[in-house]
């Protein structure tokens, strides 16, 4: 079983880890139907996280549709209740990265998703297979929606996975800490979790 704040499997390689971070976007920062109130407390770790190496970055963002009740199945009702996050009502800018971040794309990649899931979007996964990644540095937001989604696709792939933990953020607490106990109790073979000072101690040649 995992520890809270280890490295189990030893240092982090540079040349083969890539960090993807989620959906840190003003949608979620800012005065909004989503906001995430953690968002501006996470944000500096993250930065420290890219600012080694932000062309070993890749940013997700989350997409709503253009207007209330589009989307296939379920999504169709998902945005009659959040219409007020729609593109069309809420404005494309808000789909951009926060300012702390967007300074660095590029180098940084930046891929768009309109699910949960960056992996639905194939670019991911020819990004890093080209970039020969096998281990995968997750940060971001939400712990227990896309961040859980990003975490899970990037395991059932086979990469080593870490999440920092100082460098995630929900708009529930109790949620957040129920995935950290999730990582730590059930997912201890495939996910390491570690603070991010941990993380930038145990890359190799940092």
């Amino acid at each position: 079983m995992a520890k809270d704040d280890e490295l189990i499997y030893g240092p982090l390689r540079p040349e083969t880890t890539a960090h993807l971070c989620v959906d840190m976007q003003r949608l979620f920062a800012e005065d909004t139907p989503w906001k995430t109130p953690w968002m501006p407390r996470v944000a500096p770790n993250i930065v420290r996280l890219v600012e080694p190496r932000p062309e070993r970055t890749v940013f997700t963002r989350f997409i709503p549709a253009m207007r209330p009740g589009e989307g296939q199945g379920t999504w169709k009702r998902y945005y009659e209740r959040w219409a007020d996050v729609t593109v069309e009502r809420i404005g494309r800018d808000m789909v951009d990265l926060i300012p702390q971040l967007r300074r660095f794309a590029p180098p940084a990649h930046v891929i768009d998703k309109p699910v949960y899931s960056p992996w639905a979007n194939p670019a991911l996964q020819n990004l890093l297979q080209s970039a020969n990644v096998d281990t995968v540095l997750v940060s971001g937001g939400e712990t227990d929606v896309c961040v859980l989604a990003a975490v899970l696709g990037a395991v059932d792939r086979g990469y080593r996975v870490v999440v920092a933990t100082d460098a995630l953020c929900s708009s529930s607490d109790e949620t957040h800490d129920a995935m950290m106990k999730l990582y730590h109790e059930r997912y201890g073979q495939q996910v390491e979790t570690a603070c991010v000072s941990t993380i930038l101690a145990g890359f190799e040649g940092a």
